[in-house]
């Protein structure tokens, strides 16, 4: 898909923003309809596809509801084991990239999952486990290569891939395109702005997220789980945390990076916010954050984007 060399035209939404998460118990599911109109009126062009059953199964189904909302597909998150030498997981990724063909998307985004439900506890993969999570990614690369898409890897919070040198040690391992994800990489003790610098030929998608380092460190420490971290605020809009994003941004245009911004304020909610008075409305979140990022837009470059 041709992309706008334009900041402005690249941005695009995903569901976790509104709270929709496929970790059991995560908090209130907003319906579809609810999600997909507010990304619309918001001005958003594009959404990555959320968890499974957030959208119709039928790739056809899947393209037709995004359509109906005036949406492109950008992408699909799947985390799916990597590291365990009796679990395939080309079959589970052929499985979404079917959807995101059928929709038009550009982008699998592979997170390198643990096996078990949430992003809370992990276990420490021995060289063999490395070798065989490395030899996964390549194969996953590959096959999305022969369906016209881009493979990424995600660095996550909670998953294989987690910190700053396990995120050297794919790029150096692995040939897979890296999904920068802002906020994960910075609370996994990665440094996203020098990795937008220092490699910026291997990023691949974006998926932009602002942090409050107070909380972040607080998990880091393992004072604070995860979802507790989230719960409590941990992400709020770009421009309020304590990321540099407008310096990612600006390394990124400057050496070429055509890809999808995509907004991720990962978000607990207790309720729906329709039913209580004075609770506060994700999509103002991302109102907030749109309104960052359109700020940066004319200078992130130092040339016209």
């Amino acid at each position: 898909m041709s992309m706008s060399s334009r900041v402005a035209d690249r941005i695009a939404a995903a569901p976790i923003s509104w709270g929709v998460c496929e970790v059991p118990g995560w908090g209130y599911q907003l319906t579809p309809d609810t999600v997909l109109r507010e990304m619309r009126e918001l001005g958003l062009a594009a959404t990555e596809f959320g968890p499974d059953g957030f959208l119709p199964d039928a790739p056809e189904d899947k393209a037709e509801t995004l359509a109906a909302y005036g949406l492109k597909a950008v992408g699909q998150f799947v985390p799916v084991v990597l590291h365990d030498a009796a679990t395939d997981p080309v079959p589970t990724v052929e499985a979404a990239m079917a959807g995101l063909v059928a929709a038009g998307a550009s982008t699998v985004i592979i997170a390198a999952a643990t096996g078990a439900d949430g992003y809370d506890d992990r276990p420490v993969l021995d060289d063999e486990g490395w070798t065989t999570l490395l030899t996964n990614l390549d194969r996953i690369e590959a096959a999305a290569a022969a369906h016209g898409l881009t493979a990424t890897l995600h660095p996550h919070v909670g998953t294989m891939v987690e910190t700053g040198e396990e995120t050297d040690r794919v790029l150096r391992g692995s040939t897979i395109g890296l999904c920068l994800d802002t906020g994960h990489l910075l609370i996994g003790g990665g440094d996203p702005v020098e990795v937008a610098r220092t490699h910026p030929e291997r990023i691949a998608h974006v998926h932009l997220k602002d942090v409050r380092l107070d909380l972040a460190r607080r998990v880091q420490a393992g004072d604070l789980g995860y979802t507790e971290g989230v719960a409590e605020g941990m992400y709020v809009p770009l421009g309020a945390g304590d990321v540099d994003v407008a310096a990612i941004v600006g390394s990124l245009e400057r050496h070429g990076y055509a890809g999808w911004y995509v907004l991720e304020q990962d978000t607990i909610l207790a309720a729906d916010p329709a039913t209580v008075p004075g609770a506060a409305d994700p999509a103002d979140d991302v109102r907030a954050s749109v309104a960052h990022l359109l700020s940066l837009d004319p200078a992130v470059a130092g040339r016209a984007v």
